[in-house]
């Protein structure tokens, strides 16, 4: 008995461990990089326009107008790159479906050949494909995951991937703008809490890849920094020109 008991808490044990993140779905890749590019895009363009020694009222117009341009753009950008993806995932899955339906033993022949490959013994693995290709539907899933690596029940959405860029682009657009907006008359609070807003984003990041949090959000600071120093003393070096 007590054998028994210990062997269920082990696999209990293991399937409480043994969960994995979403890695499939379409939010996580728009919304980080509409995020990140938000913030330092838009910062860099403020910062900018703010070497060249401009009104006040510029900058925030500026600000405001990157945050519209760069958020439609993104979601544009973003729906139409997934919904060609998905297109020809369709596309491919119809091909598949056709050779399934017109030539079945090839395709039955081709299955048990990718099993025998990764080391199943031929007769079991002629067993297994012939059992597996019963159901057309069935039969066709399994071809899309072993040939083509995808899930055709698990595809990104192209309208979650343009909401979810759109929205973190804006956001992260918003906060060099927002002390503008509070009252601030100088450059610095901008910068101040974009730089934050970096750091905390990269460390946000962390939580879902599995790398430190103060590594992955110094190296997003340091990035974002980097870009808006280099576009400030450009802009002061043009606006010096002009």
């Amino acid at each position: 008995m007590s054998i028994i008991e210990t062997e269920a808490t082990l696999h209990e044990a293991h399937r409480d461990n043994h969960t994995h993140r979403d890695v499939n779905g379409g939010w996580l890749r728009p919304a980080v990089f509409g995020a990140m590019d938000g913030l330092v895009s838009n910062l860099a363009l403020m910062t900018g326009v703010a070497g060249g020694a401009v009104s006040q009222q510029t900058i925030v117009i500026t600000g405001l107008a990157g945050l519209a341009a760069g958020a439609f753009s993104m979601a544009a950008g973003e729906y139409t790159s997934v919904a060609s993806q998905r297109e020809l995932v369709q596309a491919e899955l119809d091909v598949e479906r056709h050779q399934l339906r017109k030539h079945p033993v090839d395709e039955m022949e081709e299955l048990a050949a990718l099993y025998v490959a990764r080391g199943v013994e031929p007769p079991l693995a002629r067993e297994v494909a012939m059992q597996l290709s019963k159901d057309p539907e069935q039969a066709l899933e399994i071809h899309a995951r072993e040939e083509l690596g995808i899930d055709p029940d698990d595809l990104p959405s192209p309208m979650v991937a343009a909401v979810s860029s759109f929205g973190s682009f804006a956001l992260g657009a918003l906060l060099p703008v927002l002390p503008y907006l509070l009252g601030a008359t100088a450059l610095w609070p901008a910068v101040l809490v974009a730089l934050v807003g970096l750091f905390a984003c990269g460390a946000l990041v962390a939580r879902v890849t599995a790398r430190s949090w103060w590594y992955s959000g110094l190296r997003q600071l340091a990035l974002g920094g980097a870009a808006a120093a280099v576009t400030y003393g450009l802009g002061a070096l043009f606006g010096a020109a002009v």
